[in-house]
């Protein structure tokens, strides 16, 4: 049996994206870390509330209780996101990538997701 490898572009997934919002930065970081943790929700409208520890090494997941819950990530840097101001206003730039076995499944759903974080993030931004 032969097994043909995919190419690097098969295993790779990058995510970029530009969000402009009508608060200052610090508003706007604020409704970063809580949309991102304690208000988190999904597209579909579900919500699904996560801990965030805003910090290189923190853990980002979602606590059940009882011991149960689940792992999302660690926290590398709070620098994925860039946060500039802009007209009077911020400008979110987000870089993510991923490596590894990508699902279609996953790879679609992925910009929608972020997508709507950052539509959120906006919101709350604004609405403060």
């Amino acid at each position: 049996m032969t097994t043909v490898l995919s190419p690097i572009d098969h295993l790779t997934l990058t995510v970029r994206q530009e969000t402009e919002v009508r608060a200052p930065i610090e508003t706007t970081f604020a409704a970063l870390l809580e949309q991102l943790g304690p208000g988190f929700d999904t597209p579909d409208g579900a919500t699904m509330p996560l801990m965030l520890e805003a910090w290189p090494g923190g853990r980002w997941f979602r606590d059940l209780g009882n011991g149960d819950g689940h792992w999302w990530a660690v926290v590398q840097a709070i620098i994925q996101y860039r946060l500039t101001e802009s007209n009077g206003g911020t400008l979110i730039t987000f870089h993510h990538l991923a490596l590894g076995l990508i699902s279609d499944e996953h790879r679609k759903g992925v910009d929608r997701g972020w997508s709507h974080i950052h539509a959120r993030v906006r919101s709350r931004a604004e609405g403060r």
